[in-house]
């Protein structure tokens, strides 16, 4: 009788204890989901979001889209662009619009539009983010504000993923686009696996770490770029220190003037922003831009392709080995600039000038 009773005793401890490794087992799970989980957007015009002061186009999936012009007045342009800012920026960081002599900008009758990104600024958010919703979210402001049939498009570092996409999607809308060191793809598969792999292999490893992430596991991005238990991406930890050294001269005149506007870039949050950025483009492309046909078979418009040689945010390789094969893509390679010549005194000019009239400024 003893027996039996240690026996039944034993196999009520067991099931206890199966319980209780089910319950723990349970609660990491939830915890670990939880952890995962991007926390929701605070939508500008929402009880807890921030304010709305930029106008803005309703889209047509009703998301809105915050817009900010510059230059001559747009019914009197003769010349319109769309302006795409990079990563962690939005409308207001346009130095295109900011640096543009008066003399270009009055001469060639220069109208420009920028706006926030889904997510940045006052957009909101597009959870379906990919660069093919970004060109048509172009096309659709270029409507809703009557530039025309076609217009140009400036897409700089990120913005690049936009106006690849609107290179492919929407050609027959463009009189002309300019890509400005914008970002590359590692996995864009025209890459011979040894130039991407060098170029990859020279970031640091957090960020080589941080885009193979948003490759291959992008639901694990946001929680891999906010844990405190290793460095994240430089961009989403706004790690200057990436730098080079141009750049980092660039910032030293700035000064401390900084961004007025540096606090409404993230307000809605960090992950439908940087990392959004980040699964768009370093994710899985629909199309490889290498692949592109020549837009403008009759010279009719241009596409353009600048970068510094000395970028440490985009390997100046994988840019080069894009001109090559692209050929009719019009490539201009800056000795000694990083990823801000943009901010080189009469850079902006050059840019604009050469897309708008295929001649470059002579200094």
């Amino acid at each position: 009788m003893a027996t039996g009773s240690t026996d039944s005793s034993s196999s009520r401890s067991s099931g206890v204890l199966y319980k209780l490794l089910v319950v723990f087992s349970v609660c990491i799970a939830v915890s670990t989901y939880q952890a995962l989980q991007p926390p929701p957007p605070k939508l500008c015009g929402s009880s807890n979001g921030p304010s709305i002061t930029a106008p803005r186009i309703k889209l047509r999936d009703g998301r809105h889209l915050a817009y900010k012009e510059h230059g001559v007045p747009r019914d009197e342009a003769t010349r319109k662009i769309v302006f795409v800012h990079g990563s962690d920026s939005c409308r207001h960081d346009n130095a295109f619009a900011a640096l543009l002599s008066p003399d270009i900008k009055e001469g060639l009758g220069v109208y420009m539009v920028s706006f926030d990104r889904p997510g940045y600024g006052e957009s909101d958010p597009d959870l379906n983010r990919t660069p093919k919703s970004l060109a048509l979210d172009i096309e659709e402001l270029a409507d809703q504000l009557s530039l025309g049939t076609k217009f140009y498009v400036i897409g700089y570092s990120m913005g690049g993923q936009a106006t690849w996409a609107c290179l492919k999607y929407i050609p027959h809308r463009l009189a002309g686009a300019a890509l400005v060191t914008p970002v590359v793809n590692y996995w864009w598969k025209s890459f011979p696996s040894d130039i991407s792999k060098e170029a990859y292999n020279k970031q640091p490893r957090n960020d080589q770490w941080a885009v193979r992430v948003a490759h291959y596991a992008p639901w694990l991005t946001h929680w891999w770029n906010s844990q405190k238990w290793f460095l994240g991406s430089s961009v989403v930890t706004r790690n200057l220190g990436l730098l080079s050294k141009s750049d980092k001269e660039i910032l030293f005149k700035i000064g401390a003037k900084g961004r007025p506007h540096e606090a409404e870039i993230r307000q809605q949050g960090t992950h439908e922003t940087v990392i959004r950025d980040m699964i768009v483009g370093f994710g899985k492309w629909e199309f490889d831009p290498m692949e592109l046909e020549n837009l403008f078979p009759n010279k009719e418009g241009s596409v353009h392709l600048w970068q510094g040689d000395d970028d440490a945010l985009v390997p100046v390789t994988l840019q080069r080995y894009v001109a090559k094969k692209l050929p009719w893509v019009r490539y201009h390679e800056i000795p000694g600039a990083g990823h801000m010549f943009p901010l080189f005194p009469g850079m902006v000019d050059n840019i604009v000038k050469t897309l708008l009239t295929n001649e470059e400024v002579k200094n």
